[in-house]
């Protein structure tokens, strides 16, 4: 009967949302001697055993906070609860919004994913998680209350782990793009994580949370009630024996940025050893010009290593990019820059918006479809053209995936784009009209 409960959890679950999953890849990952003053602060703050907590992450679009999550995630995972165990660890669970995929951006399968993570990392809590669920189906429908779910797959395992933590070091779960979420669901996902880290019969534990500094979770975080909760990165650590602020776009992130492209182009150097070793020169133009975003440094390298130009060519276009650019629109001004090295950059735009726009991502053969007949070699041809942009599976059942919310946002507005002579249509337009005509081409006759 457990096992049967057990199997239903595991279908509901949005195994996607995991840190290490698939669907996400390529996971975005802090490389070694980058971060770290960041990295230590934060591991200092997960190990801290007085209360639980909030450790609040934000920053704009591009300036990394996935990859740190990805990093905290992977080394808690790597951190046993005890020198004995063979199985916990510290990492609790992780849930990785997206607005790209249905099921990562709604709070409707928060709570269900994580107790499924719970019980695979703490195989004694199944039982209790199993009873909750043979004693209330519903909890597993994501359109239910989130209290609900929170009391009987967050709170119940958690309450049953208090004993058996009591001496070990807090687990940790890792939310990520908490801005990815359905907006009206964050502020009682927020108040509900409250409540569970306020409640003296649980397991201190902390909840590393990155998001952007979006009003609406602003307001949420800084409610009297959270206010004792919540650790806001960045911060001014002058007075806590550590010199500067801690944050995510500091003037040690030149650096890291710097680190990044070196390490980028050695591996462009593997495989093409005819290609010149960048000059330092060069290296500080372009860590320059990406303004301390990481997004914007590994699109340039992306650009640059498409694997089908010379990339001695498309060097030379990244650096010719001014750096008078305002604060915040580096990235728009790269993406502009790639877009019009396309064939047909009005093309190459009005796919990008559409795959930007879609509510799950598709194959290419279903992008194809949607768009019309006949267009299955033009939106393939275009698409290869878009590999700075997004994932081009070499496996044509494997959907295309944009690489970064930043595209989404710049191909969701056309004023951040500043080519002349577009005349795109709007993609939930075009897609409508699509799948209007697809539905009467199946309608039975």
């Amino acid at each position: 009967m457990a096992e049967g409960t057990w199997e239903k959890l595991s279908q509901v679950a949005v195994l996607g949302a995991e840190y290490d999953s698939p669907e996400r890849q390529p996971h975005p990952k802090c490389l070694e001697r980058t971060r770290v003053n960041l990295l230590k602060f934060i591991y200092e703050l997960s190990d801290k055993r007085e209360k639980s907590q909030i450790i609040w992450l934000h920053g704009t679009a591009g300036v990394g906070k996935s990859a740190v999550a990805f990093t905290v995630a992977e080394r808690m995972k790597g951190l046993m609860m005890t020198e004995t165990t063979k199985i916990e660890t510290r990492l609790a669970g992780t849930f990785f919004f997206s607005r790209k995929h249905t099921q990562r951006s709604t709070a409707g399968h928060f709570f269900v994913t994580l107790a499924y993570q719970l019980g695979i990392n703490f195989p004694d809590v199944k039982n209790d998680v199993s009873r909750a669920i043979r004693e209330n189906h519903a909890v597993l429908d994501s359109r239910k209350s989130l209290r609900a779910q929170m009391n009987a797959l967050f709170r119940r395992p958690l309450w049953h782990l208090k004993s058996s933590l009591r001496k070990c070091p807090p687990p940790v779960f890792v939310v990520d793009a908490l801005d990815e979420c359905e907006r009206n669901a964050v502020a009682d996902l927020i108040s509900l994580l409250g409540e569970a880290l306020r409640d003296p019969e649980l397991p201190v534990f902390h909840i590393l949370l990155t998001s952007r500094l979006e009003e609406h979770i602003r307001e949420a975080m800084r409610r009297e009630e959270m206010r004792t909760l919540v650790y806001e990165i960045p911060v001014n650590t002058s007075g806590e024996g550590v010199a500067g602020t801690i944050s995510l776009d500091g003037e040690d992130v030149d650096n890291d940025i710097y680190i990044l492209l070196q390490h980028s182009f050695m591996k462009l150097r593997s495989r093409r050893p005819d290609f010149p070793r960048p000059t330092a020169d060069n290296l500080a133009r372009l860590a320059n010009r990406a303004g301390r975003r990481f997004i914007v440094a590994s699109t340039m390298m992306k650009f640059v290593d498409d694997g089908y130009n010379d990339p001695r060519d498309r060097l030379e276009l990244m650096l010719e990019l001014t750096n008078e650019l305002l604060p915040g629109t580096e990235v728009y001004e790269l993406y502009n820059r790639i877009l019009s090295t396309c064939s047909n950059p009005d093309r190459a735009y009005q796919h990008l918006s559409i795959v930007a726009a879609l509510a799950d991502p598709l194959l290419i053969s279903q992008i194809s479809k949607l768009l019309g007949p006949g267009r299955n070699c033009d939106v393939e041809t275009t698409l290869k053209q878009l590999r700075s942009f997004m994932d081009i599976p070499a496996d044509s059942s494997h959907p295309v995936n944009i690489y970064h919310s930043s595209i989404r946002d710049y191909a969701s507005d056309f004023s951040n784009c500043s080519l002349h002579g577009l005349q795109p249509i709007p993609p939930h337009s075009l897609l409508a009209d699509s799948s209007f005509r697809l539905m009467v081409r199946d309608m039975p006759k």
